[in-house]
């Protein structure tokens, strides 16, 4: 029941984690559905959830609101959720039509055959939160550590190498703008 953890990134350089839990399975024994939660434990900690269901069952709309009681029960039901419609290749037209209506922006794909597996990634890139602070700053050459933390936590909107630097235009989270600035400071002071 242990979820797994997987590194991703978006197209624009932001990296973000993805960790995939256990499916759901419904009425099962009192004990395997707290182990089952305990795995979800993480996801009130979300920016995104994306909530994959089987087009294929025979009743995909109990699995949509069995897992959604779930989330509520632990305190997520405020996280953003996607919905994503799985074998869609083996999906009852009648049944993927009535699931896209009752659930907006649901992205169709199929898992076997590869189909709206683009749309999801470009889906989820866009749901994904974007770093909060907007920077323009030349990082010395010798902090190169903090050129490679903006690449792996931020977004580099652009970037040239200076006599002095790098120079970079990005979006990177709070923190790390300060620690950017400060670099910037620090290599100020001791050319003066």
């Amino acid at each position: 029941m242990d979820p797994t953890v997987r590194k991703a990134q978006t197209s624009d350089g932001r990296v973000y984690t993805l960790s995939d839990t256990v499916g759901f399975v419904r009425h099962l024994p009192h004990q395997l559905v707290e182990a089952f939660r305990s795995t979800l434990e993480e996801v009130a900690d979300s920016d995104l959830i994306v909530h994959v269901v089987d087009g294929s069952h025979p009743d995909p709309e109990s699995q949509l609101l069995a897992v959604r009681k779930v989330l509520a029960e632990i305190g997520a039901d405020q996280v953003p959720e996607m919905v994503v419609i799985n074998k869609v290749d083996a999906t009852d037209p009648m049944t993927l039509a009535r699931l896209s209506h009752a659930e907006p922006g649901a992205v169709a794909v199929s898992a076997r055959t590869g189909q709206g597996i683009a749309e999801l990634r470009a889906s989820i890139e866009h749901a994904l939160p974007h770093p909060a602070v907007e920077v323009e700053l030349t990082v010395p050459y010798d902090r190169g550590d903090l050129v490679a933390r903006v690449h792996a936590e931020g977004e580099i909107v652009a970037t040239r190498h200076d006599e002095d630097g790098t120079h970079l235009r990005a979006r990177v989270p709070a923190g790390l703008a300060a620690e950017l600035r400060a670099a910037v400071r620090a290599e100020a002071s001791s050319a003066q």
